[in-house]
This record gives structure tokens, C-alpha cells and sequence, in this order.
């Protein structure tokens, strides 16, 4: 019974969903829609035609012309140096005995830096002292052979005088006289020997004096790269065993001045930089020299220039990068203008935009205002001609002006059609919006 009565109840189920499902309830849906996305679309033009008319008054952002000084500056970064650094190292291999110098310790010329061990050069020194000794005594020997030899030489040839060149024989007479030649020999080969040997002793005293390391210059030591006891290697480079800077109250600061900006950078003038040590604090400096040799990184083409920088009170130190800004133009009394209003330009004309928006897409989907656009002569012409906007009478007006240098806030007007005070458009706004 349970069972007949659930099949009857799912039969009376599928027949009400086919009858909802029928073409005639699809027919009714789709004339509903028909007249339903019209008045949708006269709702939503009937809003925006009321929000253009509450949006029709525009108001104007003005800023003023004035009068005032302006200075015109090339920023670039850098690197602070000494203004003399110099890498002391050694030219002999050997272990470090002493080092007498160390970080930030102030030197003079000629003060010892660093000791090396001696002990194999003063050998060495005391071998070719005794060398000489036995070459100098060599030649005293060799000289007493010249003089016999010579002497025999001289007895045969005034016996041979004597007997009428019979006695001694010739043969005697060849003989005497090539000992005495072999003798003479063996006194110069003695007394090269001897000039050979002070050489070499020459050579390992200077040797011996360079175990001694002394300071070239009056400065103060940056860097210190042994330790008593470190083996030093001179094979085919001189290790470098300490970095001295001359004077540090007088540094150089090199920057890096981009291919646009280094026909405005000239020697003698000023700059001031900052580093991030000491953010709080504007260092002064000034342009010694721009270089000509270029450097390209990545496309990027720069020129080297150096500044002079006076370190009285040691803030400064080697390496600190430095943010630089150089002075490369002030201009006294000038009237100056915003950059803003210089890009301002008036929206179009509320006629011509509802020309354009007539269809219903455009009402519903308005394109923005564009700035009317300019023929190509004038995108030619030259770029220090530009405009302005003045408000009269509550409407703007166009300044035609001359441009001069600017700051990148302010621009320089060399014309006379703006005066300090006029009032300058810099930018539109909607009422309501």
C-alpha cells in the first residue's frame, strides 16, 4: 500500500515539472526580457544624463608666477678616495719577524712599518764577504806568477841578445814568453772574480736592508694585511703588506656624470654631497678636473669627474658613497612657473564630447577627454616655445611663453608675457566628482 502510494506521488511530481517546462512559459520569459533590457538601458542614460548636468561646472587648480632665484643642479654619486694612497709591499720572500704599524696609527717617512727574518741573508752575506777574501788573495798569488814569469821572460831574451839570438833557443824563447801571456790572464780572470764576488755581496746587503719595511710617506695606515710570524710570497707579484693614505683632511671624491649632463660640468665649480653616515650633514666640494675617457656599463655611457674635499675634523673616510648634487647654473631674479602648469592642457569642449557620445554605447560608455591634437609643425618647432592657461573671466586663456632652465619643480620664463602673480591653470576638476 506504502509502496503505490510514493509511485503515484512521483508521477504527480513529473507531470507538474513538464508542465512548467513548456514552450509557452519560455515564450513568456523571453517577452519579458525583450522589454526588460530597454528600460534598463533609458534607466542608466536617464542617470548619467542627470550626473553630467550636476558635473557640468568645472573648477580650476591655480597656482602663481613668481619671482625668485633659481639653481639648476646635475646630481650624480660617487666614491670618496684618499688624494694619495699607496700599496707598501715587499720585494723578498721570507717570514715576518716584527710588524711595528698598525690600523689608523699615524706615520712619517722612513718609520719602520715591518721586519722580516734575516738570518738566511746575513749567511748569505758573510759567504760572499769570505768569497772575496779568497779571490783577492788569488790575485796576489797570480801577480807573483806574472812577475816571475816575467822575469824569466826578460833573462832569455838578454841571453839571446848576448849570443847573437843563439842561445837560448827559440823555442825556449815561445815557451817564456806564453807563460808570461797565461799569467797575465790568470790576473785578470782573478780580478773579475773578485769584482764578481762584491757584486754579489752588493746585491744581498741591499737585500738585507729591504728586510726592513719603512713608510715612503707622512700618512696613516688603512690597511694591514700580515701578522708576525706569516710567510710573505714575492714570486711574480710584490705582496702588498700595508695601504697608507697621504693626508685625510684633503680628499677626492670621483662621480660618475651622465653623457647628457657632462657639457654643463666645468672645473671650478661647486657641489655639495651627502653620505649616509651622516645624512644630517651637507659636505661641500668643488670640480678640479671632468676626463674624457668614457666608461660604458650596460649601454650606460658616463664620464669620470673628480671634486676636491676639505676633511678637517676626519668625518670623511675612503670608500663612503656619496650622493652629489654639482651647481651648474644660477639664475637671480627670474620669473619662475610651476612645471604643472607648463603640462596643463584645457579638457574639450563639453560640445564636442556630446557629439561624439550621441548613441546610446557612447551614453553608456562616454570616452574619456582628450587633449585636441597638435599638427606636426608644431611638434617641430622649438622646444623652449611652450604655453600657459590664465584664467579671465572664470575661463582659460593661452599664454604663449619662452622657457629657460629649470630645477625639474620650476620652470624659468624669459618672455615678458607672464608677470610675478599671474594666476596659472595647473589642473581641471569636475564639481561633485
Amino acid at each position: 500500500m506504502m509502496n503505490s502510494l510514493k509511485i503515484e506521488k512521483n508521477v504527480d511530481i513529473a507531470q507538474i515539472l513538464a508542465k512548467g517546462a513548456g514552450p509557452g512559459r519560455s515564450r513568456r520569459f523571453l517577452r519579458m526580457a525583450v522589454w526588460l533590457i530597454p528600460a534598463v538601458a533609458i534607466v542608466l542614460i536617464a542617470v548619467r544624463w542627470g550626473t553630467d548636468k550636476n558635473n557640468d561646472k568645472l573648477e580650476y587648480k591655480t597656482e602663481t608666477a613668481q619671482k625668485g632665484n633659481l639653481v639648476v643642479t646635475v646630481a650624480a654619486t660617487g666614491t670618496l678616495q684618499p688624494t694619495n694612497q699607496v700599496d707598501v709591499g715587499s720585494e723578498l720572500s721570507g717570514i715576518i719577524r716584527t710588524v711595528e704599524a698598525d690600523f689608523n696609527d699615524m706615520v712619517k717617512t722612513g718609520q719602520v712599518l715591518a721586519r722580516l727574518d734575516t738570518v738566511k741573508l746575513e749567511t748569505q752575506v758573510q759567504q760572499y764577504k769570505a768569497s772575496i777574501e779568497s779571490a783577492m788573495a788569488k790575485v796576489i798569488q797570480i801577480q807573483a806568477t806574472v812577475r816571475e814569469t816575467g822575469n824569466e821572460l826578460g833573462r832569455i831574451r838578454e841571453s839571446r841578445q848576448l849570443s847573437g839570438n843563439k842561445v837560448p833557443s827559440k823555442h825556449d824563447l815561445d815557451a817564456a814568453e806564453a807563460a808570461n801571456a797565461r799569467a797575465l790572464a790568470d790576473e785578470t780572470s782573478a780580478k773579475a772574480s773578485v769584482s764578481q764576488a762584491k757584486a754579489m755581496l752588493k746585491t744581498f746587503e741591499t737585500d738585507l736592508s729591504r728586510t726592513i719595511i719603512y713608510s715612503p710617506i707622512n700618512g696613516i695606515v688603512l690597511k694591514r694585511s700580515i701578522e708576525p710570524g706569516q710567510t710573505v710570497a714575492a714570486s711574480l707579484q710584490s705582496p702588498v703588506l700595508f695601504t697608507l693614505a697621504e693626508d685625510l683632511t684633503r680628499m677626492q671624491l670621483s662621480v660618475d656624470i651622465d653623457e647628457a649632463d657632462v657639457s654643463r660640468v666645468k672645473n671650478g665649480q661647486h657641489a655639495a654631497f651627502t653620505v649616509d653616515g651622516y645624512p644630517e650633514i651637507t659636505f661641500p666640494a668643488e670640480i678640479t678636473q671632468v676626463r674624457y675617457g668614457s666608461k660604458i656599463v650596460s649601454g650606460v655611457v658616463t664620464y669620470e669627474a673628480i671634486l676636491s674635499v676639505s676633511n678637517p675634523d676626519l668625518l670623511l673616510r675612503p670608500g663612503m658613497t656619496a650622493t652629489v648634487k654639482i651647481t651648474v647654473n644660477k639664475i637671480e631674479n627670474a620669473v619662475l612657473v610651476p612645471n604643472a602648469a607648463l603640462r596643463y592642457t584645457p579638457p574639450v569642449k563639453e560640445k564636442e564630447v556630446s557629439a561624439k557620445n550621441s548613441s546610446i554605447i557612447g551614453k553608456l560608455f562616454p570616452r574619456p577627454s582628450r587633449p585636441p591634437s597638435q599638427p606636426k609643425e608644431s611638434a617641430k618647432a622649438d622646444k623652449k616655445k611652450s604655453r600657459l592657461w590664465t584664467l579671465k573671466e572664470g575661463q582659460p586663456v593661452e599664454v604663449p611663453v619662452t622657457t629657460g632652465e629649470s630645477d625639474g619643480i620650476m620652470t624659468v620664463i624669459t618672455s615678458q608675457e607672464v608677470t610675478p602673480g599671474m594666476v596659472l591653470i595647473i589642473d581641471t576638476v569636475r564639481n561633485g566628482r
